[in-house]
């Protein structure tokens, strides 16, 4: 069962999200957030596999709130469900660490489908935003790297070992793991020796 967290402060978003998410057998809503403060709250207090934000949430400050949770040791697999589509946003938004980008105008479906494909660990952008976003996405993959998946990719890349690395970013060697493994999937790659050639590659060594 994918446990799910809804931060939206329209009730009429939650509420629709809510019935949407009870039509599945897979899926369950675990709690719901209505601000910044209220996402970090929840997030400290309920076990959850996907949530579901909205970046105009009070508090958030644009994509400033992902960049937070993003931050936290065990970050959560995001699905943004926003009413901008611009391709730079959404190119920022992933960049950032978020797992999947949806509009409020789009098939429910792909909500469904976005929260199902990152509770895998996969990615995905609503089809709909394909074409606006093409020529954002057109460059190099390790450009979708967070910030703090850049930094540990380059430790990595250097030879520190990965209980180093945590020791050195103050996080969990699992924590650290984590990130590899993301990279490695943001970079379309299966193997260290691989991602060590990528890295030398792009000057991210």
């Amino acid at each position: 069962m994918i446990r799910i967290a809804i931060a939206d402060d329209h009730p009429i978003v939650f509420g629709g999200l809510q019935q949407l998410i009870a039509t599945t057998t897979d899926m369950q809503v675990v709690g719901h957030a209505a601000n910044r403060l209220e996402v970090l709250r929840l997030l400290s207090d309920t076990p959850l596999d996907v949530l579901v934000l909205d970046l105009s949430i009070p508090g958030a400050q644009g994509l400033s709130l992902l960049q937070e949770l993003m931050e936290q040791e065990e970050a959560p697999s995001v699905v943004i469900l926003s009413m901008h589509n611009e391709g730079q946003i959404i190119k920022r938004a992933m960049k950032l660490g978020a797992s999947a980008y949806v509009t409020k105008g789009s098939d429910p479906m792909f909500v469904l489908t976005a929260i199902r494909r990152v509770a895998r660990g996969g990615k995905y952008i609503d089809p709909t935003l394909m074409e606006s976003v093409a020529s954002s996405f057109s460059q190099e993959r390790h450009e979708l790297l967070s910030a703090r998946e850049e930094q540990v990719l380059r430790l990595i890349v250097s030879g520190t070992p990965i209980g180093h690395i945590a020791e050195r970013l103050n996080l969990s060697p699992k924590t650290i793991s984590t990130h590899k493994t993301r990279i490695m999937q943001k970079l379309d790659i299966g193997n260290n020796a691989d991602l060590v050639k990528y890295a030398l590659k792009h000057g991210l060594s």
